[in-house]
């Protein structure tokens, strides 16, 4: 292996859908995303989320992050964030799922990696089912999905449909050739 890519490097071939790129980013900068959000006392599968969601903010921003050159330093800021805002939800009593028991540390292993597979598989694919999907995750409605990207109202559910096909069929495929 070569010596390690610049981070706008990665940046600009991670925003031309190079998957080694978005490998190089997260093997980079994956374990200090995790060491803050934990840092912040979220739970593990907190954590997962405040990371996954953070990998997602960068998908969304590839192109407008103003010095790539230090995408670490703005993922670190991104899943602190995060981890406060999860945080906040919690003691406001918006979550109402409650953990009584520790989880179970390989199922939160396996369940961060297979979230991180997903968003792999999604970064893969064409607009708009990228972006669509990217905002579904983030529980946007129809009518804002729509109004962000430029389409009709009617159209996102049967586009959406689509676009989750598109990615079952890669995932299968993913699957077949393990």
């Amino acid at each position: 292996m070569g010596e390690p890519r610049d981070p706008a490097e990665l940046l600009a071939a991670a925003a031309d859908g190079d998957r080694s790129a978005w490998d190089e980013l997260e093997s980079r900068f994956g374990p200090r995303m995790w060491a803050v959000a934990r840092a912040c006392g979220l739970s593990p599968a907190d954590a997962a989320d405040a990371v996954q969601g953070s990998w997602l903010r960068l998908l969304q921003n590839l192109t407008s992050i103003r010095d790539p050159s230090v995408v670490g330093s703005w993922l670190t800021t991104t899943v602190r964030r995060e981890a406060l805002l999860l945080l906040r939800k919690e003691r406001s009593g918006v979550s109402s799922f409650e953990v009584v028991e520790d989880p179970d540390p390989a199922a939160a292993v396996l369940e961060a990696d297979d979230r991180r597979l997903l968003w792999k598989m999604v970064s893969t694919l064409q607009e708009p089912c990228r972006t669509l999907l990217q905002l579904v995750a983030n529980d946007l409605g129809n009518q804002q999905v729509a109004s962000r990207l430029g389409l009709p109202a009617g159209s996102v559910g049967p586009t959406k449909a689509r676009c989750l096909e598109k990615l079952r069929t890669l995932i299968s495929l993913q699957e077949t050739a393990q």
